[in-house]
This record gives structure tokens, C-alpha cells and sequence, in this order.
């Protein structure tokens, strides 16, 4: 009971002051991806806690042993008293409760938020393939269109689609910068990134990290993009490029998701030293901290004992 209280009380508590603890991070855009894992970590391990709150309740009155070896029936039977329950079979039927309602909301979100993904794509990169022409010098579909536009589609036929009005309003070293980006993100797998943060804001949608991590994910990965265009060029065309596109405006349909263009701009036209390497060795081990913390605490009470000399070798 204490330890599903303990990843009850960690969900809550990061879900609600890890959003603003992670807001105040000023390093976000000198490591865009060191970020994302980090917002996914937090994100995903409310997640987990919530679910493992569920099951560190029922544990005991499951008949896991049935079915198992030997072996982990008299493992399940020695770890019975370090996870037992003193609410009984309510307690352990409303852990079940909740470890089933989590793991099926999160499975059918998925399912659900990837299939519609999926089917969008497929049918936006037809479109698109219909509507214009492939151009094998840019790489990309080159579609009739009034407004400077250029933004890709993942999925089972991933297309850059860019518009003549951009081709006309940009010159041939900011297209090339422009491409470069919208490569990157299909290189990256961003649309992955994106929907395990939007999955993670569908599942738990009341708590402020995972509308934050979704918000901020979206964000961060038009500045991997940028990173990855420009690792070996000049920044100015990528940069220049973004003033005409963010000056005509987003197009219903064509635009790609909406981002803070004017940051972007600046951080290409005056990018901040990167992250030491201590720095950002610090960063993955908080992100591993944070996805481990759940399964840590869910386990606490078989370490204890463990510990102790309570489970004896098998």
C-alpha cells in the first residue's frame, strides 16, 4: 500500500511540478534532443508509476505462480509478505483496476493515434503526389500553390512537398537549406518523437507535463532540424529562409506545424556554445533517472528485502 501511494504521489507530483521545473531549463535549445528524451522520459515515467501504482497493489492476490516454473512461483511466494496488501482483496481489486485502466488507455491511444497518423499520411502524400509533380533535382514534390510553403510527410511513403511559391521567393542556396530541414526531420524519425509526446498528452491529458512535453516536443524538433541542416553549412540561408516562409503566413492544408520562428531565426543567426560533454553526460542520466524512478520504487520493497536477508536463494 505505502509503495503504490509513494508512485501515486512521484505520477502527481511530476505531472504537475515537472512541467515547471522543466520550463525553467535553459539549456533546451543548446541540446534540442537531450531535451526531447528528457520531456519523454518525464512524460512516459508518470505513466509507468501510475500503472506500477495499480499492480504493487494487486501483486499479492494475483496467481502469477500458476502457470510459471518452479522457480518463480517460490520467487512470487518469497517476495509475497514484502509486497503484501493490507486492504485485501478490495485493495488489490482496485490495483487491478488501475493497472488494466492505464494499460488499456495507453494501448488503445496508441493504436488509435498511430492508424489515424498513418492514414493521414498515406493519403496527404498521395495528394500532394497527385496535386504536383515530382522534381528529381530537388528531391521533393513540387506543388502549385500562391504561398511559400516547404514541410514533409512521414509515413509509408515519406515526401518533401514544397511549393512553386517558395521555389519563386527563395533563392537556390535557401531551398537547398530548406530541404535540408525538412530531410532531417525524416531522417530523425521526428513524427516518432511527436507521437509518443501527443500519445502520452492523450492519455493523461489533465496534468500540465504531458500538454507541456507535447507543446515543447514540437518545438524542439524543428531545432534538431535546423541542427542537422546546418552541421556542415552556413546557417544565414536556413535562417534567411525562415523570414520569408514565417512572413507569408501559415497556409490551411500546406503549413507545416506551427513554431516560434523568431527564435529560431536568432538561434541560427547567433547559436549558443554547445553543452560541454559533462553536461551533457549529466543530461542522459537525468533522463535515465527519470524513466527508472517508477520501476525503482515499484521494486523497492523486493530490494529491502533483498537486502535484509528476508529472501533466501532459491
Amino acid at each position: 500500500m505505502t509503495v503504490a501511494a509513494v508512485l501515486l504521489a512521484y505520477a502527481a507530483g511530476a505531472g504537475t511540478a515537472g512541467a515547471r521545473l522543466l520550463g525553467r531549463a535553459r539549456r533546451p535549445a543548446r541540446a534540442p534532443l537531450l531535451a526531447i528524451i528528457t520531456y519523454l522520459a518525464a512524460a512516459w515515467s508518470v505513466v509507468a508509476a501510475a500503472g506500477l501504482a495499480g499492480l504493487t497493489l494487486a501483486v499479492h492476490a494475483t496467481a502469477l505462480g500458476g502457470g510459471l516454473s518452479q522457480l518463480i512461483g517460490a520467487c512470487v511466494l518469497r517476495l509475497r509478505d514484502a509486497y503484501a496488501t493490507p486492504g485485501g482483496a478490495a485493495a488489490a481489486g482496485l490495483g487491478l483496476t488501475l493497472a488494466a485502466a492505464v494499460a488499456a488507455r495507453a494501448v488503445v491511444t496508441a493504436v488509435t493515434h498511430l492508424r489515424a497518423v498513418r492514414r493521414h499520411a498515406l493519403r496527404h502524400a498521395q495528394t500532394a503526389r497527385l496535386a504536383g509533380h515530382p522534381d528529381a533535382a530537388l528531391g521533393a514534390v513540387l506543388v502549385d500553390h500562391d504561398r511559400p510553403a516547404a514541410y514533409c510527410v512521414a509515413g509509408p511513403h515519406p515526401t518533401v512537398i514544397l511549393t512553386t511559391a517558395a521555389l519563386r521567393a527563395l533563392d537556390p542556396g535557401q531551398v537547398e537549406a530548406v530541404l535540408a530541414h525538412e530531410r532531417a526531420h525524416l531522417a530523425s524519425h521526428h513524427h516518432r518523437l511527436l507521437a509518443a509526446a501527443r500519445i502520452g498528452r492523450q492519455i493523461l491529458p489533465f496534468l500540465p507535463l504531458m500538454r507541456d512535453a507535447d507543446t515543447q516536443i514540437t518545438r524542439l524538433v524543428e531545432m534538431h532540424a535546423d541542427d542537422a541542416a546546418t552541421a556542415d553549412r552556413d546557417t544565414r540561408p536556413l535562417a534567411t529562409a525562415l523570414v520569408v516562409l514565417a512572413a507569408a503566413g501559415p497556409t490551411p492544408g500546406l503549413a507545416a506545424a506551427a513554431t516560434d520562428a523568431a527564435q529560431r531565426i536568432t538561434r541560427l543567426l547567433r547559436p549558443a556554445e554547445p553543452l560541454g560533454r559533462a553536461r551533457r553526460q549529466l543530461l542522459r542520466a537525468g533522463a535515465a533517472a527519470l524513466a527508472l524512478t517508477p520501476v525503482l520504487l515499484a521494486l523497492t520493497p523486493a530490494i529491502v528485502a533483498l537486502a535484509l536477508g528476508r529472501v533466501p536463494a532459491a
